[in-house]
């Protein structure tokens, strides 16, 4: 009971400090401080919920044994984070993205390109992965290889569709003007058109970046060498070690959330004309 009382208190004293901060003006801190302290309430309340009505580590392990595990198996954390993370997912989000920024360019060239490519590019974006993935491993191997591919598929279109939508975002005035200057297709593409849909390139990015490696994980379900972050998860939850899973799971939410920030970081570095960044601290 003890416990309970503990977690009641941890949420009430979390809820209060977050209404608070809330309602003062926004800085860095305040920005930073909101998420801090919401993430490490959950936490807290998760080890007292885990200890006041004693869960079985089996099925839920507090965050203190999971902390425990992850400080003593970094060594095969970071070998599943190389060949999960930056083997598999990096690289398929690379050329997955990549292609799909080419092919944007060639379809807003080519217009007659935009009836033919983008059904057949919906048509793969409305395929299962739980079906592609075992075909691709098949076709590719069981490393990382295969993976990658997966991911490639998974990212392309979101990343297509948003680049060619953003090649169309300029209005008759602006491409007139360009004309007036002599500016032919690939000069307007440069100073204008491509300038105007970078907001749309990199939503499509930051989609991407979460598909990435929930592409790269899943995929390791159908075939893997013996490392990697869905082999071990999959085989980990075979023999009970939950706290080994949970580790995964923190190192893919961490690798996960650094990626998707970086991204935005960048966004907002390119993009601090756009409306949409403007009066951000």
């Amino acid at each position: 009971m003890g416990w309970l009382v503990f977690a009641l208190g941890v949420w009430a004293g979390g809820w209060w400090l977050n209404h608070v901060l809330a309602h003062r003006p926004k800085t860095r801190l305040t920005r930073l401080a909101v998420p801090v302290i919401f993430g490490v309430t959950i936490l807290v309340i998760w080890e007292a919920v885990v200890h006041g009505l004693e869960i079985s580590p089996i099925l839920l392990p507090p965050p203190s044994q999971i902390a425990v595990t992850f400080a003593a198996k970094t060594d095969i954390l970071w070998e599943d984070f190389v060949q999960t993370v930056i083997k598999g997912a990096l690289t398929g989000y690379v050329i997955g993205c990549g292609a799909a920024f080419l092919i944007a360019v060639a379809i807003d060239r080519f217009p007659f390109l935009q009836r033919g490519l983008l059904p057949v590019g919906n048509f793969v974006a409305a395929l299962p992965i739980i079906g592609m993935a075992p075909i691709l491993v098949m076709w590719f191997g069981f490393d990382w290889q295969s993976k990658a591919a997966v991911v490639v598929v998974m990212v392309f279109f979101p990343m297509l569709v948003n680049t060619v939508q953003g090649l169309q975002d300029t209005n008759a005035m602006q491409r007139d003007l360009m004309r007036t200057y002599a500016a032919g297709y690939w000069m307007t593409l440069l100073k204008l058109r491509l300038p105007a849909a970078m907001p749309f390139i990199f939503n499509g990015l930051k989609i991407g970046s979460t598909l990435a490696l929930i592409g790269a994980i899943v995929a390791e379900f159908f075939g893997s060498p013996i490392k990697g972050m869905g082999f071990r998860i999959s085989t980990s939850v075979g023999q009970l070690a939950l706290d080994l899973v949970w580790a995964e799971i923190a190192v893919a939410a961490m690798a996960g959330s650094a990626f998707y920030g970086g991204i935005a970081l960048l966004e907002k570095a390119m993009t601090f004309w756009h409306p949409s960044q403007r009066g951000r601290t």
